[in-house]
């Protein structure tokens, strides 16, 4: 910062014009838990807000059908192995008798052919049951991905069906979304630098990505910020964007004198310093001191005297 009674030299300076928007603090993924089994949601483990893990068991789903098919095949099973029973006894004393020359081979054959058609139909049973046992395994609700559940629209009792939401789950991180009027889209660059003030202070971030597609006449656009707060989605973020380049002159901020409403600006001339009335304008921060633009009063070549005192 300029010491006491230092003189500038005033010369263009290139500044940043900025535009003040909201953005909006969105996860990367925002992804349903649904149900694949239609039936009464007997359980629920989350709740709105709550940390997960990809593969979190998030409710229980019950099809109370399931469990009679269930009990109806295992009743087709058992009738069917004491068929089965019979039948091999049966053949057991067929080929007994062949063996004496009392029954035919055509009698045995049919024996063993029953025998044989009764197994496959307790295979085909046990198939059956094996498709059933996967549809009420199918009633369990698991979390697609990792991160934080932003809104379970179901209770415990509720009927679901199949491909219904259970919970939405986002995760994969946090990221600003912005919604820039389309007038200002020819200004903005992916890359560029981009400052944000949230509840946690300031932050710098990336312009990250810009959308091709304008929505009800904005630009949508993403702002990577790090260590932005996932504590709360879709809350608003004051984001200032940079617009466009242009020179401006400017004085620190220490040199700028206000007397009765009006502000002055110390110049040296060949008289000595003398105070010129000046139309300030926006501040800006510089690595070196605290700048004001001038709008009107000074020109290019004018001196300036920090010390006013």
């Amino acid at each position: 910062m300029p010491s006491a009674a230092d003189e500038i030299t005033l010369s263009p300076v290139e500044v940043t014009d900025w535009k003040a928007v909201y953005g909006r603090i969105e996860t990367r993924d925002r992804v349903p838990a649904r149900a694949r089994l239609g039936g009464t949601l007997t359980e629920l483990d989350v709740a709105e807000g709550d940390r997960i893990t990809g593969g979190d068991r998030l409710g229980r789903i019950v099809d109370e059908k399931l469990e009679f098919r269930l009990r109806a095949i295992d009743a087709q099973m058992q009738a069917a192995q004491s068929r089965l029973e019979n039948a091999q006894t049966e053949l057991t004393r067929g080929e007994e008798l062949l063996e004496r020359g009392v029954t035919t081979v055509q009698r045995l054959d049919s024996l063993r052919t029953q025998v044989s058609v009764i197994s496959n139909e307790i295979a085909a049973a046990g198939a059956e049951r094996r498709v059933v046992e996967q549809q009420v395994a199918e009633g369990s609700v698991f979390a697609p991905v990792g991160g934080v559940v932003l809104d379970v629209p179901v209770t415990v009792g509720a009927v679901v069906t199949p491909g219904e939401t259970v919970a939405t789950i986002g995760g994969g991180g946090v990221f600003l979304r912005l919604a820039v009027p389309e007038r200002h889209a020819g200004n903005l660059v992916e890359g560029d630098e981009i400052f944000t003030e949230g509840p946690d202070g300031p932050r710098t971030g990336r312009l990250a990505k810009i959308y091709p597609q304008i929505e009800n006449g904005r630009v949508i656009a993403d702002v990577e910020v790090p260590g932005l707060s996932e504590r709360y989605v879709d809350a608003r973020v004051l984001v200032r964007l940079p617009l466009a380049q242009r020179e401006a002159l400017l004085v620190p901020e220490a040199a700028v004198i206000t007397r009765s409403g009006l502000d002055f600006v110390r110049i040296a001339t060949e008289a000595g310093p003398v105070l010129r009335s000046v139309v300030i304008g926006p501040r800006h921060e510089q690595e070196t001191a605290a700048m004001v633009e001038i709008l009107t009063g000074l020109v290019p070549g004018d001196v300036v005297v920090t010390d006013h005192e």
